[in-house]
């Protein structure tokens, strides 16, 4: 009897499980995080295509960067999305927040999901482990000169 019990049970374990696990997922994958030098290099090398860099936190500290603001407010990812409009599907895109680490940033989660909402297929998020101070402005990386 115990054991008719666990085969009813096991499929529904299974299903909370993964239901665990998809809602644990972050939007993006690990190969679309960028690292922070690999960036820095493009915006330095004058010969390198660059990529559309946006800024969807608290101030767009990189250089070249647009700044959308934050993307927790519908109005900035709705100009976000306005922004995108005119980019094609294949242009590399590179977001950045840099206020928190990710697991505590309201800011990258629904700026990237648009990105794949609208089936871009080149964007990465930069990969800011601490904050965009102590990752990129303290490592001397091109900036804007705001802080």
């Amino acid at each position: 009897m115990p054991g008719k019990k666990l085969l009813i049970l096991l499929p529904l374990i299974v299903s909370l499980f993964c239901s665990y696990l998809s809602h644990d997922a972050e939007p993006w994958k690990p190969g679309q995080l960028m690292q922070p030098a690999d960036l820095a290099a493009m915006i330095n090398h004058s010969t390198a295509i660059k990529p559309l860099i946006i800024s969807i936190g608290p101030g767009a500290l990189i250089q070249g960067s647009v700044d959308i603001g934050p993307a927790k407010d519908t109005a900035n990812l709705t100009r976000l999305r306005q922004l995108l409009t005119t980019e094609k599907k294949d242009r590399e895109i590179v977001i950045y927040c840099g206020c928190c680490p990710f697991e505590h940033c309201p800011n990258v989660r629904p700026a990237f999901s648009l990105l794949n909402e609208l089936k871009f297929t080149h964007h990465k998020l930069l990969n800011l482990e601490h904050n965009i101070r102590v990752d990129w402005v303290n490592k001397g990386y091109p900036s804007t000169g705001k802080s």
